[in-house]
């Protein structure tokens, strides 16, 4: 069965001086404030497109490896993704760094990373992003 997601961002002015808020409306877990200086230079309490794409990226990768795992008889203790994502003005994004630490009773460091390369070839939003370099860390801890 399918599902949508929706969101919906409300911008007012110009880009450079503008400003907008982004609402996630399937959830209703908040709407953030967005603006050009919190995606070009620090965030100030504000978000940007990059920053959920991370969000994105990290979350669905963790249930991709997780799946994974579970499905090749390792079911993780632990998964914790980091999203990285690089947005250079003028350019766009420029690429993507995941970096995954997990506890995984009875697997060896080889069979981890080849499961995080799995999940990172294959999870949904990996598949979405696939014009942007995707690169990755991969740590078995515990």
């Amino acid at each position: 069965m399918a599902t949508t997601r929706t969101a919906t961002t409300n911008w007012e002015g110009n880009l450079l001086e503008g400003k907008g808020a982004v609402s996630l409306d399937s959830s209703g877990v908040g709407t953030f404030d967005v603006s050009w200086p919190s995606r070009a230079e620090a965030a100030n309490g504000k978000t940007s497109p990059e920053e959920l794409i991370a969000a994105a990226h990290s979350s669905c990768f963790s249930m991709a490896l997780s799946h994974g795992l579970a499905g090749a008889g390792t079911p993780p203790t632990s998964v914790q993704t980091k999203a990285d994502v690089t947005f250079q003005p003028g350019t766009g994004i420029t690429g993507i760094h995941l970096t995954v630490n997990a506890v995984v009773p009875g697997l060896d460091a080889d069979g981890f990373a080849a499961a995080a390369e799995n999940a990172k070839a294959n999870c949904p939003v990996s598949q979405a992003l696939a014009g942007t370099t995707i690169t990755l860390t991969a740590e078995l801890i515990g």
